[in-house]
């Protein structure tokens, strides 16, 4: 089971490889909105913001999410790490419901080119 520390540094690894970015991963990456990353094996819920390109004022809180952000996610530790470093495929965990993604119809067609 991946830690918290390892979780926060897919995080931090996931939103560096978006601000260095370009093309179409770029202008995916160009929303600016809410977004949510449920660890669902931690009860711990990542927090933060899609904005220019990159994943920014990324915190944690315990639990469940305390307000409904635009983009939210959910998926076990080790399924975040394991995406992040490219050992596992979004489309195949999002069809098994290894991951779970929320967003508005718009925001979903714009993400697909990301994940």
């Amino acid at each position: 089971m991946a830690t918290l520390d390892q979780c926060r540094a897919a995080l931090d690894r996931l939103a560096q490889n978006l601000s260095s970015a370009d093309g179409g991963v770029r202008s995916a990456a160009a929303l600016d909105r809410s977004l949510s990353c449920r660890i669902t094996d931690l009860d711990v819920t990542f927090l933060g913001r899609l904005a220019n390109g990159s994943i920014q004022d990324v915190t944690h809180v315990p639990g469940p999410p305390p307000d409904k952000a635009e983009i939210r996610l959910a998926m076990a530790g080790d399924d975040l790490v394991a995406l992040v470093d490219g050992r596992l495929n979004f489309a195949k965990a999002w069809g098994t419901g290894r991951v779970k993604l929320e967003a508005g119809l718009r925001d979903l067609l714009r993400l697909r080119t990301l994940l």
